[in-house]
């Protein structure tokens, strides 16, 4: 699965490589990648195979779940396709709490007693989806994991959800696209250990020389 779903992924440059010319991230660092995959649902027949893909994942990893919760803004579309295909609740968790109103941070109804799915769209440093997962705990809600589209499988994500104990599971990653980018000829065969390099150590920008 992670090959087809890294496959489609480039097919409709919704993660697009550039090792020779690489994009900018709001920290400054250098990226051989550029990752959106809300354009997915812009492709009726990828976004059918990353959403059945996902509820596969699910009901693999997590079949006890009751309730699928998005992450604001990314997840939330993923998140309530794949909850109609389960026929389960369905909700998402703000960036922050409301001003007005109730000030709700968690939309849709969430039971202390309820086991929770979070899908996200990509995990880069985990930072994000971990506030989302802290904030459903707050709330009583059991988080039995996440379910991804895509991670870049970077140390420091990894080394937050061991420490937080929270599951993850994508459809696709970082090394399996970047082979299938060289397959593809997106990309040529000499760039691929520069990628791999990049995914080792962002921060570090040894991997553009």
């Amino acid at each position: 699965m992670e090959n087809k779903i890294a496959k489609l992924l480039l097919e409709i440059k919704a993660v697009f490589l550039s090792p020779n010319e690489p994009f900018t991230w709001a920290s400054g660092i250098k990226s051989p990648i550029y990752c959106d995959n809300r354009l997915t649902l812009s492709y009726p027949k990828v976004r059918d195979e990353v959403e059945n893909g996902l509820k596969t994942l699910i009901e693999e990893h997590y079949p006890d779940v009751d309730v699928i919760m998005g992450t604001s803004t990314a997840g939330i579309a993923h998140a309530a396709i794949v909850a109609d295909k389960m026929n389960l609740p369905m909700g998402y968790v703000r960036g922050s709490q409301k001003t007005h109103g109730r000030t709700n941070q968690i939309e849709g109804k969430v039971n202390p007693s309820d086991k929770v799915v979070v899908v996200e769209d990509l995990i880069s440093t985990a930072g994000s989806v971990l506030e989302v997962v802290d904030t459903l705990k707050e709330a009583g809600a059991t988080v039995l994991g996440i379910a991804s589209i895509f991670t870049y499988g970077l140390k420091k994500s990894i080394d937050r959800l061991n420490q937080a104990n929270v599951k993850n599971v994508s459809l696709s990653n970082f090394d399996a696209l970047v082979s299938v980018a060289v397959d593809e000829s997106y990309i040529k065969e000499e760039d691929q250990k520069k990628l791999l390099q990049f995914r080792g150590d962002p921060s570090d920008p040894s991997w553009l020389k």
